[in-house]
């Protein structure tokens, strides 16, 4: 397992490469060894993400009637839901380079898209602290989350474009690639798995 300055080392590549900055590669390791220890950055989120899946029980336990109670088949639902819908965009994004002859890109692809899913976790999570401890806050949390998504959107085409080159159209594409099916799955999994709250 990455350690916590590995970690900030890779961030830190993740941060040039915003920035356009070719050193970014050199703090990342694209190998096929480095593409699987990115995965690490599943475990790294677990507190971001066990956050919220508490709010998101809760708002399930307050949209159900007052008996009903949750327990840890619920919790293996939505570790269901977030396994496929990090897994799923990569998927897809390999199926799609492989067919635009991009297939020596995927590694560096998983690598940057793994452990750009560590700071959005965290990111994440404190919007939903926001919600759950300021009362009326719903209103600007769903400004943040909107400045959230352009950030990443933002964020995540620089660094494609970077890895890939100058193919605006295709960095375009798989940008899309990359968040929509994620959206898309998430809420389709939680409905059918019946963990999304009704109403």
């Amino acid at each position: 397992m990455p350690t916590f300055r590995e970690v900030q080392y890779y961030l830190a590549g993740l941060w040039l490469l915003i920035r356009m900055d070719a050193r970014g590669f050199q703090y990342l390791d694209i190998s096929d060894r480095g593409m699987l220890r990115s995965f690490w950055a599943i475990l790294w989120s677990l507190p971001a993400i066990g956050i919220s899946w508490l709010w998101w029980q809760q708002a399930y336990l307050t949209a159900m009637p007052p008996e009903t109670s949750t327990g840890m088949a619920f919790f293996f639902r939505l570790t269901l839901v977030e396994a496929a819908s990090w897994l799923a965009p990569l998927i897809l994004a390999g199926v799609l380079l492989m067919i635009f002859r991009f297939g020596d890109k995927f590694e560096a692809i998983v690598v940057v898209v793994n452990w750009l899913g560590l700071p959005t976790s965290y990111l994440n999570s404190l919007l939903i602290a926001l919600l759950a401890f300021v009362p009326g806050s719903s209103g600007l949390a769903a400004i943040l989350w909107l400045a959230l998504m352009m950030a990443i959107i933002f964020s995540l085409a620089r660094i494609l474009r970077m890895i890939c080159g100058t193919h605006p159209l295709f960095v375009g594409a798989l940008t899309l690639i990359l968040l929509i099916p994620t959206m898309l799955l998430t809420d389709f999994l939680q409905r059918f798995l019946g963990v999304y709250p009704p109403g």
